[in-house]
């Protein structure tokens, strides 16, 4: 991609941030984003249909950035814990737009194909490591855990990144693995 494409798309996707920050996004325009980005109209629709689509297309890079860090370890590194540290790194490298992304939009669904992506390698690992599980105990295992996770993220995300990256994917990992025990009953 051309350096003047890439900067202008980025150019565009931080005003489009920024104006997030402060107002819903049924209440930015294309014209608002254009004036402070000072780029043409006619610039912006040729990259994005509208602010929703702008968004959407933020939110499949964001995806595909955190499925590329997934990428970089070997299978047998790949555990819960990898999974958990590479999506917060993501987050916390990101944090304007991961703020939007869990807590603005409070719909954090554009994550599927990562869930999904974890859901198939974790089952493998699972059925490596217990050859007679049940699928249906796994299909439970991986909601409960899954969500779970996410929810730990978006929290993490609304107390403004207070915790360590490393320190918050224990925390996930702990609870999946140990449940409340270790958190609540631990006294």
């Amino acid at each position: 991609m051309d350096r003047r494409v890439k900067y202008t798309k980025k150019v565009i996707k931080d005003t489009f941030i920024d104006l997030l920050e402060k107002k819903d996004i049924s209440k930015v325009t294309v014209s608002e984003i254009c004036k402070i980005a000072d780029v043409n109209r006619a610039t912006f629709y040729r990259y994005y249909l509208d602010v929703f689509d702008l968004l959407e297309k933020m939110e499949e890079e964001f995806v595909e950035d955190v499925k590329a860090a997934y990428g970089k370890g070997d299978s047998d590194s790949q555990s819960l814990l990898y999974y958990a540290t590479s999506l917060l790194d993501m987050c916390y490298r990101n944090q304007k737009l991961a703020k939007i992304l869990f807590t603005s939009t409070g719909k954090p669904y554009f994550l599927n194909s990562i869930l999904e992506e974890c859901y198939n390698r974790c089952k493998i690992r699972w059925i490596r490591a217990v050859p007679d599980i049940d699928e249906e105990d796994i299909e439970y295992a991986s909601v409960f855990i899954f969500n779970g996770a996410l929810g730990v993220v978006n929290y993490w995300i609304k107390c403004d990144f207070d915790k360590d990256v490393d320190e918050v994917a224990k925390i996930i990992q702990n609870l999946a693995h140990y449940g409340l025990e270790k958190y609540i009953y631990k006294r």
